[in-house]
């Protein structure tokens, strides 16, 4: 490519990007329509910064009515057990940061052994070589955590990781005025539902795992692909494959057609 290519692509890309950000923000802070669902929301969060911010992949964390954390979006299978993993041992840089309300910057997880013992042999068994966890608050409240992965240090630029925070900033906003406009018991089913959401999810990769032969991730990526092609929620694409509703080799083609696999970023 000549150089005049380049500094034409460059702002090109530049453009995109923010246009993409700027979505994002917008999606995050409209709580407001009828059809407000949590889990939706966080997925485009998550989607944003693995396409956006050069994460491998991301995941978020948010407290249930009674404050424990649950994983309720995942770009991927291992950022998936990653989570659950910490929630589980109650050790890692994502809890970390929930408790501390702080970011949690780790460049390279191999040197905190002493810090979090078991989970440097879990990141390093999926691939994870650094991470940027920055918290979902509100002044005093904490309700969560987005954490976001990478296979190689360091874990995002000083601007990126700015960026990463204004995201979650608004993403707790919008969950925060949505708790306002509806009695506590409304959010506590969304949550439930999301994480009933996500169960139907992880069967539908099952299924097309086992259909395609492939791991779980790209059985995801054809999932997430397939429902945006069709302007479709992800979860309403994973009742109609584990129902047996939809063309099974269709939504593994989709995954195909844009090959963002995770072992492909």
């Amino acid at each position: 490519m000549t150089e005049h290519a380049h500094a034409h692509t460059a702002p090109t890309l530049d453009l995109q990007r923010d246009a993409r950000l700027s979505q994002t923000f917008v999606q995050l802070a409209d709580t407001l329509v009828d059809d407000f669902d949590i889990v939706e929301r966080m997925e485009s969060l998550i989607g944003a910064c693995v396409d956006l911010l050069g994460a491998s992949a991301a995941g978020l964390l948010l407290a249930d009515g009674r404050g424990d954390l649950q994983v309720v979006a995942c770009s991927s299978q291992e950022a998936w057990l990653l989570e659950i993993f910490q929630v589980q041992h109650g050790e890692g840089p994502c809890l970390d940061c929930v408790r501390s309300s702080a970011p949690v910057t780790v460049e390279d997880i191999d040197g905190q052994a002493a810090r979090w013992p078991r989970f440097v042999g879990a990141a390093a068994s999926v691939g994870y070589r650094s991470v940027q966890a920055v918290p979902l608050r509100l002044r005093n409240e904490t309700i969560g955590g987005l954490n976001l992965f990478r296979s190689s240090p360091p874990p995002l630029t000083a601007d990126d990781q700015r960026v990463a925070q204004a995201l979650a900033d608004v993403a707790t906003i919008g969950i925060l005025q949505q708790r306002s406009v509806h009695r506590a018991s409304v959010v506590a089913e969304q949550l439930q539902s999301a994480l009933n959401s996500r169960v139907v999810i992880e069967q539908a990769k099952g299924v097309l795992a086992e259909y395609a032969g492939v791991d779980m991730a790209d059985a995801f990526s054809s999932l997430r692909w397939y429902a945006r092609d069709r302007n479709r929620k992800v979860v309403n694409v994973a009742e109609d494959v584990v129902s047996g509703q939809v063309d099974l080799a269709a939504v593994s083609r989709a995954g195909e057609s844009h090959d963002v696999s995770p072992r492909h970023r």
